[in-house]
């Protein structure tokens, strides 16, 4: 294939790469032997170097083999951004098992799905989580449950006080727990020697489960090698990282593929410090970006554009931060620009899937090419092709400019998912991962995504691509954030809705907000109706959930009122 964008990479970068034959926890071997004094993870003060990560995670992968834990087997990690997090995670598959990160606000009917797909015998949880585990065992196959504290890796000040801390915010902790129960304290005193479990490239690192946003979630089998290569791809790809110097912000959940990629296997593959934090809290993210002299900053735009608006900016300093990687929804040009001239730092817009370990696609990096281009999510990385198809047959490749189905392949990409033969099938054709995005290419191979196919809206006998009138939405300078969606009408197709989060202390009118769209969208386009709302509905790494706006609206279309509790609606 003629891929014809490796003409706009930055200089240096190469077209194609040769991966090492390694697993996934061996990037942490690499350089703990390189850098065995440099703080690995930064939490709250507490500092732990790479020797001692290595020999914690050791400790844990002991651990297992003693509790039965076997080769093959599943583990579930269902605990927010710790140190217990990045040690169970390499721990477990030093072990030889898989890992099956639980997204921690899941409620019991929906760990229960999980843990049943998957098969998980064993799981590493918040205590505070545990009563939503509790009653999964004896009625699944859940067998054991090991059980940490945010306090057990903080300083030793700050895990004396904790308890205080917790008693007062309501949350007392539970010190008495079922037989199939165990502290990872009580189990992290055994032998820090490596233990002689084999694992390949090839065996299952990863059971990622993703479609929450659509329906029930399935599990997507990434390999050690997908995700090593995906490691590869990215460090690459960000040719200025400094091995063994740069520290990343961890506040990208880790239980989510792209904060478990993007920012903690790159950190740990380049001997990086992580600056852990457990929630997206903006005050103290500006306060652990100006303590910790953060330089890499992965994230999303929501987290970008909060930065952005915080009312005290100037009590914080924030020139540390040199790179920035923005994916798992649009980032609007303004939100860019104003980021970028606070902090010094290079913005770009990157795309991923879970299915593809998950980045594919990266906006140039070099401040000097000038290669970066609006709107757009950049280019394929190194040894990754990709190609927007017919979006009925598949099988017309479809010209420059012009929009159809994106459609992946490379190293990166999951071998199947689990338990769905037939699901795979569909999105898996002849080594080509079948995204469900709606995109298109322009003459230098630049990408850029229009939306979801199943949220393409019919409207008028038309299709209309929701991120073309959610920019449009965007531009009105009262607007902070917008997303339309089609909902079931008659036989003229759907119609067009917008939700609109208005910016603090402004106020606006269905008539002004449609008047602004008219001026720049065709008017089968132009949304019908506009609900205003104080928040839009999300997952934590902040894609907005339209099938709950268009369940919320369905339900109440025998309500003549027009009003929900959410927010208020105009025609």
């Amino acid at each position: 294939m003629d891929r014809i964008w490796t003409a706009q990479y930055d200089p240096g970068i190469p077209r194609t790469l040769s991966y090492p034959d390694i697993v996934l926890p061996d990037l942490l071997s690499r350089s703990t032997i390189r850098y065995p004094d440099r703080p690995a993870i930064r939490f709250y003060g507490r500092v732990i170097r790479y020797r001692e990560l290595d020999a914690l995670v050791n400790q844990f992968a002991q651990a297992l083999l003693r509790l039965g834990v076997r080769a093959g087997g599943v583990v579930g990690l269902m605990l927010p951004n710790l140190p217990q997090t990045v040690i169970g995670y390499y721990g477990s598959m030093r072990a030889g098992a898989m890992v099956t990160p639980i997204n921690p606000l899941y409620v019991e009917s929906e760990i229960e799905h999980q843990i049943m797909d998957s098969g998980c015998e064993t799981i590493l949880a918040l205590d505070q989580l545990y009563p939503r585990i509790e009653p999964l065992l004896g009625r699944t196959c859940l067998k054991r449950v090991i059980l940490t504290g945010v306090e057990d890796y903080l300083p030793w000040l700050k895990r004396l006080l904790h308890p205080i801390k917790a008693r007062k915010q309501g949350r007392p902790r539970r010190e008495t727990f079922g037989p199939a129960t165990s502290t990872m304290r009580q189990l992290m005193d055994g032998s820090a020697s490596p233990p002689s479990v084999k694992v390949s490239q090839n065996d299952i690192a990863l059971l990622q489960y993703t479609g929450g946003t659509t329906g029930i979630p399935k599990g997507v089998v990434l390999t050690h090698r997908n995700l090593v290569c995906n490691t590869w791809q990215c460090r690459h790809w960000m040719a200025t990282l400094r091995e063994g110097e740069e520290v990343f912000l961890g506040v990208l959940p880790f239980f989510h593929v792209y904060g478990m990629s993007a920012c903690q296997n790159l950190a740990i593959g380049v001997g990086g410090s992580l600056a852990l934090l457990p929630r997206f809290h903006v005050a103290e993210v500006l306060e652990t970006i100006t303590r910790e002299r953060v330089t890499v900053f992965p994230g999303i735009p929501a987290m970008y554009s909060a930065i952005n608006s915080h009312q005290h900016l100037e009590r914080y300093d924030l020139r540390s931060i040199r790179l920035c990687i923005s994916g798992a929804g649009p980032l609007h040009p303004s939100v860019q620009d104003r980021f970028e001239a606070l902090t010094g730092a290079r913005l770009v817009e990157g795309y991923g899937l879970t299915e593809a370990g998950p980045v594919t696609h990266v906006n140039p990096i070099h401040p000097e090419s000038g290669q970066r281009r609006r709107r757009s999510v950049g280019l394929p990385l190194p040894d990754t092709d990709a190609k927007i198809v017919d979006m009925e047959t598949a099988e017309r490749e479809m010209p420059v400019g012009e929009t159809g189905e994106l459609v992946v392949s490379g190293p990166q990409v999951m071998r199947r998912y689990w338990k769905r033969d037939e699901e795979t099938r569909h999105v898996l054709r002849k080594e080509w991962l079948f995204t469900g995005d709606l995109a298109r290419m322009d003459a230098d191979g630049f990408f850029y995504i229009e939306g979801r196919k199943k949220d393409m809206i019919k409207s008028g006998g038309e299709n209309v691509y929701p991120r073309e009138v959610e920019e449009v939405l965007l531009r009105h300078p009262k607007v902070k954030e917008a997303v339309v969606v089609g909902l079931p009408q008659d036989l003229r197709g759907e119609l067009i809705k917008a939700y609109v989060v208005l910016k603090e202390g402004e106020r606006a009118t269905a008539a002004e907000i449609l008047e602004h769209c008219r001026k720049d969208l065709a008017r089968f386009k132009v949304p019908k109706r506009v609900e205003f709302r104080a928040e839009l509905p999300k997952t934590l790494v902040g894609k907005v959930l339209r099938r709950v706006l268009v369940e919320e609206e369905l339900k109440r279309r025998a309500d003549p009122q027009g009003t929900t509790e959410n927010g208020r609606e105009d025609e």
